[in-house]
């Protein structure tokens, strides 16, 4: 999304632009954006920023497993085919996922199965804050957690994600 705007024009939003324009702050997620524009107004990006934790911290855990099943694979077939997100191709470049050698592409996917085998959704990290060696370890460590605490450590990191878009997205009054 490349659209700037500040929190006085997110308060003048219709429902339909709201939606367009915070529906991926959340990977794909559109119904979390529609749920979240009952809470307007809002005051600063923190302010619309717990409203979508709110919204997802107050989902069952199935919910929740939604929320980061709805995110690709990191370095997968999605990437491969150029089918992510604007938002998640930038991410996953930013973290150095779009110059994986052969093995460590390889030693990615691996991981990658193995942890939705185990944990039902796909390993969620916020790519922005983390380059790709961090990123190989982080899958290798996360395996070893219960499936309740990689449930919350998925959701923390879709929370820094959501975090990092809204900003991109929502400029300070005083820079307009």
């Amino acid at each position: 999304m490349s659209i700037t705007v500040n929190i006085k024009t997110v308060n003048c939003m219709n429902f339909e632009e709201f939606v367009r324009v915070f529906g991926n702050v959340v990977e794909h997620g559109t119904l979390i954006a529609a749920a979240v524009y009952d809470e307007l107004p809002f005051h600063s990006v923190d302010d619309i920023q717990a409203a979508f934790c709110n919204f997802i911290n107050n989902l069952p855990d199935s919910g929740k497993a939604g929320v980061l099943r709805s995110h690709p694979d990191l370095a997968g077939k999605v990437a491969e085919m150029g089918q992510l997100t604007d938002e998640s191709t930038s991410e996953q470049k930013t973290a150095g996922l779009d110059k994986l050698t052969p093995q460590e592409k390889q030693q990615l996917q691996r991981e990658n199965g193995e942890y939705k085998r185990k944990f039902t959704f796909p390993f969620v990290i916020c790519a922005r804050r983390n380059k790709k060696e961090a990123i190989l370890s982080g899958v290798r460590k996360r395996l070893a957690n219960s499936p309740n605490i990689e449930l919350e450590t998925g959701i923390s990191e879709v929370e820094k994600i959501c975090y990092l878009r809204l900003c991109d997205i929502i400029i300070p009054d005083q820079h307009l």
